[in-house]
């Protein structure tokens, strides 16, 4: 039986990973893209979306709990992704459209 060929086209990728850039949740810092996020399931469609673009995740962490509303702790993740190529034109709608610090930065609040 043949297996159907589950991974996501680039240009939805792309549109993700503008949104996330948009939405403060994914930065560029040198060549690589960080992408902070409370839901894991989002790291691994950060995963998906980098491997479409050609790309690499290199690493994923948790950095520190976050208190979201007056009774919940989550765990803040990072992960870390290069998409190998020096001037990837996500690099540059994060340019435009980016910031320099998370949303979850302590400094961009």
């Amino acid at each position: 039986m043949l297996e159907l060929n589950k991974s996501m086209l680039p240009p939805i990728a792309r549109k993700k990973m503008q949104a996330w850039i948009r939405s403060r949740h994914l930065i560029c810092s040198g060549h690589f893209f960080i992408l902070e996020t409370l839901e894991y399931s989002t790291v691994e469609r950060f995963e998906e979306c980098v491997k479409s673009l050609g790309g690499t995740l290199i690493s994923v962490e948790s950095i520190r709990k976050v208190w979201v509303g007056n009774h919940h702790r989550l765990i803040l993740y990072q992960a870390k992704a290069s998409l190998h190529t020096p001037n990837h034109e996500l690099k540059q709608y994060w340019i435009k459209f980016g910031s320099f610090h998370t949303r979850f930065d302590e400094r961009s609040c």
